[in-house]
């Protein structure tokens, strides 16, 4: 089944609720790292910063630890760019779990995929029989040309010292240090335009 383009950022508890999502939308995804989000302030500011291009879409499991980590965010990020979407509570455990949550409830990547997908129904980007976008909203991630080819010549991967580069560039914006060139791309082109980023790194645009 083709997946659901969302044109909006998604967070989720973990890594495992991200691959399950992962395959059924077509979206930029960004985990908590469940309670991790307490202490990274950094990952906090990311995802202001993404909220103040677009609206972000917050799902979280249904249990305790869910609610906590939902309210942490909720206080966080301005409201009216917060979209707030709930999984039902069901009594479960996920397959690759030899035990039940302590709640005994299914989290995200325990739920059903046509009931994701119907949760996430309202918020899909509306595409033509071509598969071009006749959605309104616009996808910043899609529209910015920025690569890992820029990442090479700036010196963020690729050479001597890029690993500090990345850290320096992550210090100025107020995002997590140690951010993988994958994750750092993605969060670069939510929240900077590519002349943005070009004055940040002191290239003239060619």
């Amino acid at each position: 089944m083709e997946k659901l383009k969302i044109p909006y950022t998604i967070i989720v508890e973990g890594k495992y609720d991200k691959i399950k999502l992962a395959s059924l939308l077509d979206a930029e995804i960004f985990t908590t790292g469940g309670f991790e989000i307490f202490k990274q302030k950094e990952k906090v500011a990311l995802f202001r910063a993404i909220a103040k291009k677009r609206p972000l879409i917050l799902l979280t499991d249904s249990d305790g630890a869910g609610k906590l980590i939902r309210s942490k965010l909720t206080s966080a990020i301005p409201k009216d760019r917060l979209i707030q979407l709930y999984v039902p509570r069901i009594e479960g455990k996920e397959r690759r779990k030899v035990t039940p949550s302590a709640e005994g409830t299914l989290g995200v990547e325990g739920m059903d995929a046509d009931l994701l997908r119907e949760i996430f129904a309202p918020y899909a980007e509306n595409t033509d029989k071509n598969g071009n976008s006749t959605d309104r909203r616009v996808d910043l991630a899609a529209e910015n040309p920025l690569s890992k080819t820029d990442f090479y010549i700036d010196g963020l991967t690729g050479g001597e010292g890029s690993r500090e580069k990345r850290a320096a560039l992550c210090h100025t914006l107020g995002l997590p240090p140690d951010m993988t060139p994958n994750a750092l791309l993605s969060a670069l082109k939510l929240i900077l335009s590519y002349d943005e980023y070009l004055q940040l790194v002191g290239r003239d645009k060619a």
